[in-house]
């Protein structure tokens, strides 16, 4: 009868245990599911928050997941409003652009209509030319921008694009009277789209000769290390002001010494052309003072 008395008494003890822990539980669990939704709550009403992982159970597997996709809609919402902002600052500069060459088109024929001039002529040739270059300049950094721009990758010799970028400024360097220096220092292969890395090495050179004066030279170089191919372009101008050179690579900047009728597109060009053939693009001033482009094409 002791036995079964004892029995009955440890029963009910245990019982009562499982009874308060369970309430003690529920209530746990009941606290940490008011405190999930005051949580959505304040990422609802745009507060921040912060979900603390307590445990390896269920509950805490789902506070980390939804933590995490809170965190990533925050960043994919403050992308969407980067990418807006950059929009309506392009659209501004694509407006801005498209009008001065309009304008000058439109003074040109009100003259022409009056009094018919070759020199108008010329003008509103030289504008039509503007608007055409900013066209396809546009039409291909959609095409970049949307990732549409097929892109070659096959073993292309440094020393020839090099020349081939020159041989195809020839007539703009002769009437700039500036020379262009490329060394041959061997065969050193990148994998690139030959047509498209020579456009970029087009614009820097350029960019280099534009502000380089008479008589002056843009120079070239390139070696290679089991990293990365290295090519430089510099010039014996003035170099570049300390406090531009950040941005040099944004689109339609245009810096102090830019060229009259410059579009602020060809340096951003550059750089979206290099960054898809796993590559960087740098500026600088060298240690003569003069400005340098220094492209890289990594290996791996």
């Amino acid at each position: 009868m002791a036995l079964m008395t004892g029995i009955a008494a440890g029963s009910g003890m245990l019982l009562t245990g499982v009874l308060v822990w369970t309430l003690v539980w529920r209530k746990k669990e009941t606290e940490r599911i008011l405190e999930l939704t005051e949580y959505l709550e304040k990422v609802n009403t745009g507060q921040d928050g912060v979900l603390l992982t307590e445990g390896e159970d269920a509950v805490s597997k789902l506070q980390d997941e939804i933590y995490k996709t809170v965190t990533e809609l925050y960043q994919t919402r403050e992308a969407a409003l980067l990418a807006r902002q950059s929009l309506a600052e392009n659209l501004d500069n694509i407006a801005h652009q498209i009008k001065t060459p309009i304008t000058a088109i439109s003074l040109s024929v009100q003259t022409m209509s009056q009094t018919p001039s070759p020199a108008q002529l010329k003008e509103i040739r030289k504008q039509l030319s503007r608007l055409t270059y900013l066209e396809e300049s546009l039409l291909l950094l959609a095409r970049i921008d949307a990732g549409t721009l097929f892109l070659k990758k096959e073993e292309v010799d440094v020393f020839t694009v090099l020349s081939l970028a020159a041989e195809n400024l020839q007539e703009l360097f002769r009437k700039a009277g500036v020379s262009v220096s490329i060394p041959e220092s061997g065969e050193t292969l990148i994998t690139a789209d030959m047509d498209w890395t020579m456009e970029a090495v087009m614009n820097l050179m350029k960019n280099c000769m534009e502000h380089t004066p008479p008589g002056g030279t843009v120079s070239c170089s390139y070696e290679e290390n089991p990293l990365y191919v290295q090519i430089r372009i510099w010039d014996n101008g003035t170099g570049f002001d300390k406090e531009e050179i950040p941005r040099l690579f944004e689109r339609f900047y245009r810096g102090k010494n830019a060229k009259a009728g410059s579009i602020g597109i060809g340096l951003s060009l550059v750089k979206a052309i290099v960054e898809r053939q796993n590559g960087t693009v740098a500026a600088e001033n060298s240690a003569e003072g003069g400005a340098c482009f220094t492209i890289r094409f990594y290996r791996h």
